[in-house]
């Protein structure tokens, strides 16, 4: 079995299986993470899983729990399928195709949430889909968990951040690094609040909201 070619963003090309390197880089560090907040038993559901890599790797990590993958991206369902197939997880459901976007997100009420590497790479309206359609969703202290790059006032960017900010903002105005303080305003304004902030690998970190009574 062949290994498939690396994806980056805005790739079209066609295949069945996608690749995203820096998923071999981050995962065991984000697994850590996961380790303290995911409940015991459930269903966790991922927003904009991409390539499927990481939701098959929890997947294999956290045999107890149930995964729902989803993407709006018709081709990125398509590699999470082929991703769990290849892997032969089981606790990995079939992918959906939910937008951030939408009203609403006609599913079951999981247990917690994750997106990782969605935010900068989408507008504003996408995350505020997302804390919104979370609120609606998950029960008093359930977790929704976001990884990637983001701007902190007390804190110097890195160089490399500066540059994928500008390669952002080149592929579209709309994306781009958010400000920690942003999401935390936006978490307060649907019913989160921040438990926690750890740095991560390549300058990217982990922020962990908790649902409010």
């Amino acid at each position: 079995m062949t290994d498939p070619k690396p994806w980056t963003i805005g790739d079209s090309t066609p295949g069945e299986q996608r690749h995203a390197p820096a998923t071999m880089r981050n995962r065991d560090a984000i697994v850590d993470i996961l380790r303290d907040i995911l409940p015991d038993q459930g269903t966790v559901l991922e927003i904009a899983s991409g390539t499927g890599e990481h939701i098959v790797y929890f997947g294999l990590k956290f045999p107890d729990l149930t995964f729902q993958p989803s993407d709006p991206d018709p081709a990125c369902c398509q590699s999470i399928a082929a991703w769990t197939k290849r892997e032969a997880v089981t606790n990995v459901l079939p992918p959906l195709p939910l937008d951030a976007q939408a009203k609403r997100w006609n599913l079951p009420k999981p247990a917690a949430i994750l997106c990782i590497n969605m935010v900068h790479i989408s507008p504003w309206e996408s995350s505020i889909g997302l804390f919104e359609k979370a609120a609606d969703l998950l029960d008093s202290g359930a977790p929704l968990y976001l990884y990637g790059p983001y701007l902190r006032a007390d804190v110097e960017t890195a160089p490399g951040n500066l540059a994928f900010e500008r390669s952002l903002k080149s592929r579209d105005l709309r994306w781009g690094l958010r400000d920690v303080a942003d999401m935390d305003a936006l978490a307060e304004r649907t019913g989160f609040a921040r438990e926690s902030l750890t740095e991560m690998p390549a300058n990217n970190i982990s922020l962990v909201y908790r649902k409010q009574p």
